[in-house]
């Protein structure tokens, strides 16, 4: 029982018990992520490590923690733990973690921070073609198909090619054969094939 007279009022079983309990701060050495080779980084995150400079140069101001404490995560390393989850197909975020050693919270956090990142250079690097406004090629759409707010279709193909004698296995698709995947965006009012059926 505790005595109220004492500075501590808590038994001394009960203070054992708390330092067997508790948990020690787990402190890992940050890994420097640009100093593997190339191949590595592409295999582990599809980019470049050049690549991975790059958008650390231009997503940094709106990702790096404004703290003065050491062991926060670089803005390399949350680029780098988001573009896993954005290309390794969909990974559970437990999974992203266990590979990157964070928790599953930080890894959602990475995610999140990169994804509005991007949002905000969104019109720095997508420009539609042409001169019609927006609104024009929305109202293009809706007339064809009922569906509000589109402005834009995209679609994408392989293209066959003659297997390269360098990297070969980079340009193997799905179905077995070496192939460039090409995507193409149209804001243009896309024209029904024949027998095709309108929606709504």
């Amino acid at each position: 029982m505790a005595c109220p007279f004492l500075e501590e009022p808590v038994e001394v079983e009960a203070q054992i018990l708390r330092r067997a309990l508790r948990r020690e701060r787990v402190i890992r050495a940050c890994l420097d992520i640009l100093s593997f080779p190339d191949d590595f980084l592409c295999e582990r995150y599809r980019f470049s490590a050049q690549s991975i400079i790059y958008l650390n140069n231009i997503l940094r101001p709106y990702i790096a923690h404004v703290t003065h404490r050491g062991h926060s995560l670089s803005s390399v390393h949350i680029i780098c733990i988001a573009l896993r989850f954005f290309f390794c197909k969909r990974s559970f975020l437990y999974n992203i973690g266990d590979a990157e050693h964070v928790s599953k919270a930080t890894v959602c956090r990475a995610v999140r921070n990169v994804t509005v990142a991007l949002k905000h250079l969104l019109y720095s690097f997508v420009v539609f073609p042409g001169h019609r406004p927006t609104r024009f090629i929305k109202e293009g759409f809706h007339e064809i198909a009922g569906f509000p707010g589109v402005i834009g279709c995209i679609d994408g193909n392989h293209i066959p090619i003659i297997a390269p004698s360098v990297n070969e296995g980079d340009y193997v698709n799905r179905k077995s054969f070496h192939s460039i995947n090409v995507q193409r965006m149209s804001p243009q009012r896309c024209l029904q094939p024949q027998g095709a059926h309108r929606f709504g």
